[in-house]
């Protein structure tokens, strides 16, 4: 495993460097690219989301050369993201142990849709992150029955990064309990044998372990639900995952070989049952259709390691990249675009992020009051 970021070959706006490292497989350019002016462009969103991913103080170098005013949805970007951003090394709000719980119920108020988290083990950023948004009991209220959604797909170790880090879901299920919940259940359909992803993931021993009920979700026990989406009309659901006060996903940030990243939005197809497999098909709209149908309170984004190259199933250490992140929001659309440059993909890369957006399902988050960006290092 390596920390080591994808970029691109796009040449940088400003004056910084740009290093070049192996991009994710799959990840190149969209057959069909305009000129020199489109390339132009799409090298700028990419960069400004590039470094919204990897680091606040890239992300400031970008506005000031006027590169992140070029992102979709950004209303003065430009101008908003060229201050510090809370808790980041220039933002004078100090050290990287109180800036994200002192204030929490004061960033809630002030309209933080996206925390990012830096550098930390992950049951503290995860706590972070949430302490961020103004902690679980915005989400989680006295009696409330929760949901939580992670990855567990696939039959690999944590190491591996195909599925969501114990640590993470173990985290979550901990503070849903402190804030009052009166039972809390982690779930999902795996891809492989069920027994093994629960086991080898290290979620199933976390997450009881926290107090959570655990739960399989077989194939053959969904029920027929009318989804109301662009491209799913009706389609078999698990019950289970929205029969509850309070749903949380808690996907990884992974490398997909359809998608080019499996992010928020494409975790919800492990949340339904039927011949997934067809779903491939519309792969793009139909995760977003499930987004709608969804609506989680809260969405909880593992990047602690990232599988950067032959997902979503991966095997192989040497894809595997550790950039120690968690970001959580309650807007999709916000979590999917930082989760996107972390494979260095603009928005025209990854398109569920222009349809989610056009559904109403949320905007980006690039800058503050929208945006929390804390590194616990510096």
């Amino acid at each position: 495993m390596n920390g080591m970021r994808p970029e691109r070959s796009c040449r940088s706006r400003s004056s910084e460097l740009v290093r070049p490292h192996a991009r994710p497989a799959g990840a190149g350019e969209r057959a069909g690219a305009g000129g020199p002016a489109d390339e132009d462009g799409r090298c700028s969103r990419r960069q400004a989301l590039r470094r919204l991913a990897w680091g606040a103080a890239g992300l400031t170098i970008m506005a000031r050369s006027g590169a992140a005013a070029a992102l979709p949805g950004s209303a003065g970007a430009g101008s908003g993201a060229a201050g510090a951003l809370p808790g980041s090394a220039g933002a004078g709000a100090g050290a990287a142990g109180g800036a994200a719980g002192s204030s929490a119920a004061g960033a809630a108020a002030a309209g933080v849709r996206l925390a990012v988290i830096r550098h930390g083990a992950p049951d503290e950023l995860t706590r972070r992150a949430l302490a961020a948004l103004g902690g679980m009991s915005r989400f989680v209220s006295a009696g409330n029955r929760v949901v939580i959604k992670p990855n567990i797909g696939w039959d690999r170790v944590p190491e591996q990064a195909a599925n969501t880090h114990p640590e993470v879901v173990a985290a979550l299920v901990r503070m849903a309990l402190e804030a009052g919940a009166k039972r809390v259940t982690v779930m999902d359909h795996t891809c492989n044998d069920a027994r093994r992803c629960y086991a080898r993931s290290g979620i199933e021993a976390a997450a009881r372990a926290a107090g959570a009920d655990v739960v399989h979700l077989p194939d053959g026990r969904g029920t027929e639900m009318d989804i109301g989406g662009e491209t799913l009309r009706a389609w078999p659901v698990h019950r289970e995952v929205i029969e509850t006060d309070v749903l949380i996903n808690a996907p990884i940030a992974k490398h997909h070989s359809l998608t080019q990243a499996s992010l928020g939005m494409k975790n919800w197809l492990g949340a339904v049952d039927g011949r997934r497999n067809q779903l491939h098909q519309r792969i793009d709209a139909a995760s977003v259709d499930l987004a709608a149908f969804f609506k989680p309170a809260l969405t909880v984004l593992d990047a602690t390691r990232i599988l950067l190259r032959n997902g979503p199933q991966g095997g192989n250490l040497d894809d595997v990249a550790e950039p120690r992140i968690v970001a959580a929001g309650t807007d999709p659309v916000a979590v999917d675009l930082f989760g996107a440059g972390l494979f260095d993909l603009a928005p025209e890369d990854f398109p569920l992020l222009a349809l989610a957006e056009a559904r109403g399902l949320g905007r980006p988050a690039e800058s503050p009051p929208d945006l929390i960006d804390l590194d616990l290092e510096g």
